[in-house]
């Protein structure tokens, strides 16, 4: 359904008074479908909102909100226009830089974060090779964006997922796609890079769960989760599409995060502060 700024999936009201409206936010080059296997398994127990990004899926580009902070800001005012009151805010990739931005730019707006696979803590290899990467987007269009989410992929990943994201890719507006890369690495103010990344996290006080597949990524992040409830997990070997790849176990894994996260605060557990983030 249309729903605001996005093209948006909206299960309605929460199921009880108690459960939090959960945000699902898809990654780069891709579309709220990614969430499809979840949302059976949590409608039943929480609100699901699942909007496309401009320029992804049904919903219209719209080329100056293109910025992790942007987008944060635009789902920031969509979420005051439902009255959802504070999500649990999941997001994938890049959906992982928005769901960040909307809990340090809007903190009132989010009870946790779970951040899957983020697009952020690039290194200096990575700062090295973005430029070229850029050019060659730039240059070869879709095909290259095509060639380049084939790396995402490892043994783990279903053929399903497979072909899923390489007609995604294959199907975007490179503009799109170059938009929003440079926005979420090699603009002045994005975060995707270290050090900007380790300085940006660190305003992010809100309880946050951070899942990867890669091992150095998941060192890298521990030391920058200040909540005492936040925690990494690591499914090692999976792709860079875990949350496909494995959907039952992170629907299980966002479940059991809610409810760790929602009886500590019962219990008086965690910061002084009551302040949800």
């Amino acid at each position: 359904m249309s729903n605001g700024p996005f093209h948006a999936v909206d299960t309605g009201e929460e199921p009880g008074p108690t459960a939090p409206a959960l945000l699902l936010v898809h990654g780069w080059g891709s579309d709220g479908e990614d969430w499809s296997e979840h949302l059976p398994l949590l409608a039943p127990h929480h609100r699901v909102l699942v909007p496309d990004l401009p320029g992804h899926g049904r919903t219209p580009d719209r080329p100056g909100r293109c910025a992790p902070r942007a987008v944060a800001a635009d789902l920031a005012d969509w979420l005051r226009g439902l009255g959802t009151g504070p999500v649990v805010a999941v997001g994938h990739s890049m959906g992982g830089q928005a769901v960040t931005a909307l809990a340090v730019e809007h903190p009132a707006l989010v009870r946790s974060v779970v951040a899957i696979a983020t697009a952020y803590g690039g290194d200096a290899a990575e700062a090295t090779r973005l430029p070229g990467e850029q050019e060659a987007l730039r240059r070869e269009g879709a095909a290259w964006a095509a060639r380049f989410v084939r790396r995402a992929f490892t043994p783990a990943t279903p053929e399903r997922v497979r072909r899923r994201h390489e007609r995604l890719m294959a199907a975007m507006d490179p503009e799109v796609l170059i938009r929003y890369r440079e926005a979420m690495y090699l603009a002045p103010d994005a975060f995707g890079l270290r050090p900007a990344a380790e300085a940006y996290l660190r305003g992010r006080r809100c309880p946050a769960l951070a899942l990867h597949s890669s091992p150095a990524a998941a060192a890298w992040e521990r030391p920058l989760l200040r909540h005492p409830l936040s925690r990494v997990e690591l499914w090692e070997g999976a792709g860079h599409y875990l949350h496909e790849e494995r959907p039952a176990e992170l629907t299980a894994l966002v479940r059991e995060w809610i409810t760790a996260t929602a009886h500590a605060a019962h219990a008086g557990e965690g910061p002084e502060e009551p302040r949800l983030c």
